[in-house]
């Protein structure tokens, strides 16, 4: 039994007006997005593997990128499909390659980097306990759930959580759902959660870090620059 990390960087980038390159190989500080994830999943110990879904135009940039940062855990780079259920699916049958279908299978966006060691390992036990881990932060605001009569509901706030990532599962759990959305020509979920629950797997959650942001926007970017030095100015002074 792994334990693998499944990063999505299929992604093209548009809501983030890129031109000249996808949003994962924007570059801070002369490093790519999509390094700074890679980065924290290669230095935590529990973790056996990774395995990225990429942009098939882009994945020798990303080898090349892998190779000058000495990212060392990789050990499959397989391409994107048309859908982002599609990739995610492409790189959990790399995985069935490198595990067993026991093995726990961590899958985060390429462009989610500012998770932390604990998350990681927070993800790996609850998966072992309970088999499922949906990296959640409370809910800071109302939500209104529309319905079909035209009515609303409106869910107290320690009842709402927000789904971020990882998404954790044993493999052999999260392929069969994959296997069978593929039988039944399923391919709108939005993510691994909405797809273990259509298929009646209980999620058991955790919390993660408020700053666990997806950078899709120019605002998302700027944010992820200042907590780079926010984290970089705890490190050198204490904070």
């Amino acid at each position: 039994m792994k334990n693998i990390a499944i990063i999505f960087a299929g992604g093209s980038g548009k809501r983030m007006n890129t031109k000249s390159r996808p949003k994962q190989f924007l570059e801070f500080r002369s490093k790519p997005i999509i390094i700074y994830t890679l980065e924290l999943f290669d230095n935590h110990p529990q973790i056996d593997g990774i395995v990225i879904a990429c942009l098939e135009e882009w994945i020798p940039y990303l080898q090349k990128m892998i190779r000058k940062f000495e990212i060392s855990k990789v050990q499959a780079i397989v391409p994107g499909g048309e859908t982002g259920q599609d990739s995610i699916r492409a790189g959990l049958e790399a995985a069935e390659t490198i595990g067993d279908k026991d093995s726990i299978v961590l899958i985060h966006d390429g462009v989610r980097p500012l998770i932390t060691e604990q998350t990681i390992t927070d993800n790996i036990e609850c998966v072992r306990q309970f088999g499922t881990c949906i990296t959640c932060i409370p809910a800071t605001e109302t939500f209104i759930v529309s319905r079909s009569d035209g009515g609303l509901d409106i869910p107290t706030r320690a009842d709402s959580h927000i789904a971020r990532a990882p998404q954790s599962f044993r493999l052999g759990d999260i392929l069969a759902a994959h296997r069978r959305a593929v039988e039944e020509g399923r391919h709108d979920f939005i993510d691994s959660c909405s797809m273990m629950s259509h298929y009646g797997y209980k999620l058991h959650t955790i919390e993660g870090p408020i700053e666990n942001i997806k950078i899709t926007t120019p605002t998302d970017y700027f944010i992820f620059k200042a907590m780079v030095d926010v984290h970089e100015n705890q490190q050198i002074f204490g904070f």
